[in-house]
């Protein structure tokens, strides 16, 4: 609770503090991509398919199951809504940003590979090339391979679900699951041989589309002014409470089950995701400020999730009750995954929009597996920004393999656990980032200062820099192996 707290303040000192000026790389780089394709890519891997899951799912379980409210009350209906937001508001997205962000400013800023334990060069020095550094990136692996299992789990079981809701020929059993694991696994494959800017580029383009049109078709068709109103008053609701929920542990009264169920397992999931989901946004980052990329990766994603719930969680809400409870009886019998597609089923042109619902889980599913490939590419080949084909789709069948022998053993439960247990140490890693971090900014930001003094006094200050920094790489050049120049080079050209 205290290090995701962290993250939340460290992420706002980010935004309103002195360094949020300097750019993630050299002072003319422009953004690689636009606005619209940064935040798809921000989506596809931060939770896409997370907020499909549990859309309906998680304002129905905290309506019948409140962590202290009456259950099925209004007051149930008002507080589910507002610990879905917090859920997945800006503690998530926060996590994300602070570890992203250390990536890409080592990375860009000061061209280290793009590797996590480039970032603790300020605090262990050469140790970070050394076996300490093989450590860190070692365990950020292990994490992101737990953390990407359990999101292909989690789109393999709804998939099922769908088809088999949608078809009465279709079994929902673990054997389908493990089929859809490999048919999006050939997928997931042939979309990373085509590289970042073809296959995930084009796919984030269709989930975010995809995405969009089904939470507006839900909106016309649902209590549209409720669902406006429920947004504002969730988002009131939650930065009003975001303290005592931040900090609340329940230390008089003793309950912890929703705590230990729901708050405590999201904090640990976002920090077993943030390796894969932090390294990959930094990737896609290059020439954005740092203030414009905490703002973009906090403050949009916040703003579309607590749209997203207040549709789909007042939607699911009123189809629930409507129907008698029937759909949190079904979640009872049959699973949270079949949630969603019993709301579905209810709507108009339901066949359509139960298949649109799969088409959308399954590309979210195929460009969160993509993107996983693509990381774990680079943290295994010394950071290059451009993994080859083969290491992607050897880390592609790892990956399937590692979803499918989870889900035999034990299900989503056995997913979730190997998580929980790669995000512990992981978190403890995290916070010396942070420090390694502040650490660089505020020596950079020092250097900067003077900088700026010393241009108000001399003209020709930019050129003259500019002059002894080619200076000094010729002369450090010439005391270097003809292979290390060569490395040198292509690392400027890539550049």
């Amino acid at each position: 609770m205290l290090v995701t707290t962290g993250f939340v303040l460290l992420a706002l000192f980010l935004i309103f503090g002195p360094y949020g000026k300097i750019k993630l790389g050299k002072p003319d780089d422009k953004p690689e991509y636009s606005y619209f394709t940064w935040f798809a890519f921000l989506f596809t891997a931060g939770m896409g398919v997370g907020l499909v899951f549990y859309g309906v799912t998680e304002p129905l379980t905290h309506y019948y199951s409140p962590p202290s409210a009456e259950p099925g009350s209004v007051s149930a209906a008002e507080e589910s809504m507002q610990y879905t937001l917090f859920h997945w508001g800006f503690h998530p997205w926060a996590t994300y940003a602070v570890l992203a962000l250390t990536l890409a400013y080592f990375k860009f800023r000061h061209r280290a590979p793009a590797l996590i334990s480039s970032a603790f060069a300020p605090l262990i020095g050469e140790r970070s090339k050394g076996r300490l550094g093989v450590a860190i990136d070692t365990l950020a692996v292990f994490a992101t391979v737990f953390g990407i299992a359990t999101s292909l789990g989690l789109g393999a079981t709804q998939i099922t679900a769908g088809l088999s809701y949608t078809f009465d020929g279709i079994p929902n059993t673990l054997i389908t699951n493990l089929i859809v694991i490999l048919v999006v696994t050939v997928l997931f494959m042939l979309s990373a041989s085509t590289g970042i800017n073809r296959g995930i580029r084009y796919l984030s383009w269709l989930n975010i589309i995809l995405a969009i049109g089904l939470m507006a078709f839900v909106f016309i068709l649902g209590s549209s002014v409720q669902m406006v109103e429920s947004f504002t008053t969730t988002l009131g609701n939650y930065i009003q409470n975001l303290p005592s929920m931040t900090l609340g542990m329940n230390a008089f009264t003793g309950e912890r089950e929703f705590l230990n169920a729901w708050t405590l397992f999201y904090w640990a999931w976002w920090i077993g995701w943030s390796p894969f989901v932090g390294t990959f946004i930094a990737r896609v980052s290059r020439g954005r400020t740092i203030r414009e990329f905490v703002i973009g990766v906090t403050a949009i994603p916040v703003i579309f999730s607590a749209f997203w719930f207040s549709v789909f969680g007042i939607a699911g809400l009123e189809m629930d009750a409507a129907q008698g409870g029937m759909i949190h009886q079904l979640m009872n019998e049959a699973g949270n995954e079949v949630a969603l597609f019993a709301f579905l089923e209810s709507q108009p042109m339901a066949a359509v929009v139960m298949g649109v619902a799969v088409l959308l889980i399954a590309s979210f599913f195929v460009t969160s597996a993509d993107s996983g490939t693509f990381v774990l590419g680079m943290l295994t080949t010394g950071g290059k920004l451009n993994p080859g084909t083969g290491v992607k789709l050897i880390w592609g069948v790892i990956l399937a393999g590692t979803a499918a022998v989870l889900l035999w053993s034990g299900g989503l439960q056995a997913l979730e656990m190997a998580m929980l247990i790669a995000a512990f140490p992981f978190a403890i890693l995290m916070i010396f980032m942070c420090i390694s971090l502040i650490k660089a900014l505020n020596s950079e930001h020092g250097i900067l200062e003077m900088e700026h003094k010393q241009r108000e006094h001399d003209p020709n200050f930019q050129e003259n820099q500019k002059k002894e920094l080619r200076r000094m790489r010729e002369g450090f050049k010439k005391t270097l192996p003809d292979a290390d120049k060569e490395e040198i080079e292509e690392n400027e050209r890539e550049s």
